[in-house]
């Protein structure tokens, strides 16, 4: 939900250039959310869509709103038939016509291959040799241009997509808001194994499919695929801790990094966990996720690291 707040200055700068669009809109604005969230926040950002069209359009010429279509991903935490709960009556009406309007997306990619020589860690790491840091850029790569050219065929000519992303401050894969979070979960790991709780070779085997590219990654990505026009990028920082709102210290006092260590512990098992248990098994997930908290605690007292998100807005050529 912060995250989205955080992109909506961006979602309003995007929607208020094709709203007026009567070629872009037809009858029908449609969009898609291939990032939603579970919950009560699947159609938040698909109400805030809705509210600007409505709110720009009435401002502008008075011209009554279009009929809206938006697709949602399946994702495993969505009843959708307690979604449409949260929804007044309507008629759904079919439609034939090919084409999205507008798509607000977030983005994931896959694991690497030839990450062997990348002992004891589960991501890019300080400690990684030269070859990991190659073969999680060149996936990025590869997945990020296939995703631009699938959306390119579904998005009308003019249409927009907007993108957010993690990624990291500087080129350097291994600066600490591009690998630090990761790296305190492999020492989490590293710790069960001294404790005979988790096989070594089970570490060596596990690899996190994500990646944290830096802006001039997401550029040259961009126009080496040539499908879209990029209309901004952006960037903001995020706090580990959801639920932490200081911006202006660069290191927790310890009272709080206790407090903050938590919550950062449960956001990042909210997403981790099926992953770590499909390959180590549900036995360790508790004791993993103790342990973390403890090191992202100890990790913020000496600096208060923080997510760097990449808003991404852009034109369909």
């Amino acid at each position: 939900e912060i995250v989205i707040g955080k992109a909506l200055s961006v979602l309003k700068h995007t929607l208020k250039d094709i709203t007026n669009s009567d070629i872009l809109f037809g009858q029908c604005f449609k969009m898609a959310d291939l990032g939603c969230a579970s919950g009560k926040n699947t159609l938040l950002v698909a109400s805030n869509i809705i509210d600007i069209v409505v709110e720009v359009r009435n401002r502008n010429n008075h011209k009554p709103p279009p009929q809206f279509q938006v697709w949602l991903n399946d994702l495993f935490g969505n009843d959708f038939n307690t979604l449409f709960k949260l929804l007044p009556d309507f008629y759904a009406k079919l439609k034939k016509e090919k084409g999205e309007n507008f798509g607000p997306y977030s983005f994931g990619t896959k694991v690497p291959k030839g990450l062997e020589s990348n002992a004891l860690n589960i991501y890019m790491a300080k400690t990684s040799p030269p070859n990991v840091f190659q073969a999680y850029g060149k996936q990025f790569e590869t997945d990020f241009t296939k995703l631009l050219q699938l959306r390119s065929q579904e998005i009308v000519c003019g249409g927009r997509m907007v993108l957010t992303l993690v990624g990291r401050s500087l080129a350097d894969p291994t600066s600490d808001d591009g690998c630090c979070i990761w790296e305190l979960l492999a020492q989490s790991l590293l710790d069960m194994v001294r404790e005979g709780l988790v096989q070594e070779l089970d570490i060596n085997s596990f690899n996190v499919p994500i990646y944290y590219p830096c802006e001039e990654e997401v550029r040259n990505i961009i126009t080496n695929e040539g499908s879209f026009a990029l209309q901004s990028l952006t960037s903001f920082q995020g706090n580990w801790d959801p639920q932490d709102n200081d911006y202006i210290n660069l290191n927790d006092f310890d009272e709080l990094s206790q407090t903050h260590g938590e919550n950062t512990a449960k956001a990042v098992r909210a997403f981790a966990e099926p992953l770590l248990a499909s390959h180590f098994g549900e036995a360790i997930i508790d004791g993993v996720f103790n342990k973390y908290k403890k090191h992202v605690a100890q990790h913020l007292t000496n600096n208060k690291t923080r997510y760097f998100n990449l808003v991404i807005s852009l034109a369909k050529k």
